[in-house]
């Protein structure tokens, strides 16, 4: 639910420092906020055993957006990864074996610090090592299920996502008719599509797998952030690291299946599924703007969302969107 008074107004320094501490740190005074905005993270500095500076990462959880099932099933998925030898960010627990902590009216988890870069995508080895380790967490991920997490359907991304558009007067009126005329278009083709395919493999899936939560380094990538993990088809996860032409992206699947299918066997029924993907993901991306947009910190992060010109691109991309749906599926 979304909650009228700003989130996270209570969330002071001393709060945070105090709820790092509760977990049986002690806290050096340093804090800094980190890139997030569904949650709130921070960089916080502690003491270690050999009482050096060291640094944990804490992140705070968005007031009502998930019980505490769905969050422990985000937390046990990273942990059952890390287990099998998965190089996924997963939470610390403290000496209860407890991962979700509650201090005051918050609640959150404290992960390591890992650093890295965002990964080399034009490099066909990269690509190869990605697909490698994402076959391997879908071969965890397709072991048992979710009970609490969402599902991946075009109901929940795309019917659902404008309907809050248009019932919340986003959209400004002079475009009103055509974008959801639009819209309405795209998610008509979605439906068309998914409902020819019929039931596919549904899996534990990372859920957002965009190159900036995969920190690469000298010793290969990182996965971080599973807030976003759901229940869908394994395309989800590959999808993102595609870019360019559909030459181009046939090229790139082509070389991250080579390594994923090591793994974990692929269903090319889901190539089928791209374009309908990315069409839910921008729909919910705006939806997502839209429905967090009384938090002060996303009009600060995104003054252009929300402006007639942010809704006209927005068109023009849906109209861009029903001629990518109608193509071939990507060939590999």
């Amino acid at each position: 639910m979304d909650h009228e008074s700003p989130p996270y107004a209570d969330l002071t320094p001393d709060i945070i420092l105090d709820a790092v501490d509760s977990c049986g740190y002690q806290t050096t005074g340093s804090l800094l906020a980190l890139n997030s905005y569904e949650n709130r993270v921070y960089q916080i500095g502690i003491e270690n055993h050999e009482g050096q500076a060291d640094f944990v990462i804490a992140k705070f959880y968005r007031l009502g957006r998930w019980d505490d099932a769905t969050i422990g099933e985000e937390h046990d998925f990273a942990i059952e990864l890390q287990n099998a030898e998965i190089p996924m960010v997963a939470p610390l627990a403290n000496t209860e074996g407890q991962t979700l902590h509650h201090y005051q009216s918050c609640r959150f988890a404290l992960f390591p610090r890992r650093g890295g870069h965002a990964p080399e995508l034009d490099d066909p080895e990269t690509l190869r090592q990605l697909g490698r380790f994402l076959g391997r967490i879908h071969a965890v991920g397709a072991s048992q299920y979710f009970m609490s997490r969402p599902r991946l359907t075009p109901q929940r991304f795309g019917h659902e996502a404008l309907q809050f558009l248009l019932d919340h007067d986003f959209i400004p009126a002079e475009i009103l008719h055509n974008y959801k005329i639009s819209a309405e278009a795209v998610l008509e083709q979605v439906d068309a599509t998914w409902d020819a395919l019929g039931p596919l493999r549904q899996i534990r899936l990372h859920g957002d797998c965009h190159p900036g939560n995969i920190l690469w380094t000298d010793k290969g990538p990182h996965f971080v952030d599973l807030d976003d993990c759901l229940t869908g088809p394994a395309i989800q996860d590959l999808w993102m690291l595609l870019s360019g032409d559909q030459s181009n992206m046939g090229l790139q699947m082509r070389l991250i299946l080579e390594g994923y299918e090591t793994f974990f066997e692929f269903d090319p029924l889901e190539l089928q599924l791209i374009e309908s993907l990315r069409s839910l993901r921008i729909l919910h991306y705006s939806a997502w703007l839209a429905r967090r947009w009384h938090d002060p910190a996303f009009p600060l992060a995104f003054p252009w969302f929300n402006s007639p010109r942010y809704w006209e691109e927005q068109l023009y991309t849906l109209r861009e969107q029903q001629e990518r749906l109608l193509l071939p599926a990507l060939q590999i």
